[in-house]
């Protein structure tokens, strides 16, 4: 009799990156993605994170992220606030991680995406930030620990340096790039820490009207 095969749920890493591969400039600035989102894209954006079982995500990242979607009434949120996070940090997260510290962030507050200083978060919502799962071991077993779980798929989000590693690492079972019109010239590039070429598959590719182009790839 067959035996059924374990079904391991994927990681998809979905970035925004300007059309010369970089994810953001040198300091972190994000300005340029922010100004050539549209409503069309940001919907594509809000059905990736909604469909997510898990945000993945480094430290940095999460200090943003925490410091933002509890007080943003972007459509985005319900999907960032709600679903749970895992924070990658060999360290661990200490007290007063969460701070307004980033040019990422800054970039994302001067941009019409919902963040407000009368937004009052749930105590939920508080809760969801302040105790993510933090994975501090090896990062090759931390994710595939995590693919081993019941659940919708992983979604990584950077940054830089965490996604450069998740490329590098092998694991990324599908590529959700929002490409943005814009050649930034220099900056943090995505796919630096490869040693060898890796062939993708185009799943998908969804062009907006601002000429951001979302495309899906997978390992060929």
């Amino acid at each position: 009799m067959a035996t059924a095969t374990a079904v391991r749920r994927k990681l998809v890493l979905k970035m925004s990156i300007s059309l010369d591969g970089f994810v953001c400039g040198p300091n972190g600035e994000s300005d340029s993605f922010f100004r050539t989102m549209g409503g069309d894209s940001r919907e594509w954006v809000v059905e990736t994170h909604r469909n997510a079982g898990a945000h993945l995500m480094g430290s940095r990242t999460y200090s943003d992220m925490a410091s933002f979607w509890p007080y943003s009434d972007s459509p985005l949120a319900p999907a960032m606030n709600d679903i749970p996070k895992v924070i990658f940090s060999r360290s661990g997260l200490k007290d007063g991680t969460v701070v307004d510290g980033t040019r990422a962030l800054a970039d994302a507050k001067k941009e019409r995406i919902g963040h407000r200083a009368d937004v009052t978060p749930t105590a939920a919502v508080l809760r969801s930030w302040a105790e993510p799962t933090v994975a501090r071991g090896n990062l090759a077993e931390e994710v595939l620990g995590l693919k081993a779980q019941p659940g919708s798929f992983l979604l990584a989000h950077g940054g830089a340096g965490f996604a450069r590693s998740l490329v590098a690492s092998g694991l990324i079972d599908e590529y959700r790039l929002v490409f943005h019109p814009v050649v930034l010239g220099r900056g943090q590039p995505l796919f630096s820490g490869l040693h060898s070429p890796v062939d993708l598959r185009l799943i998908s590719a969804t062009p907006f009207d601002t000429g951001v182009v979302a495309a899906v790839y997978q390992p060929a």
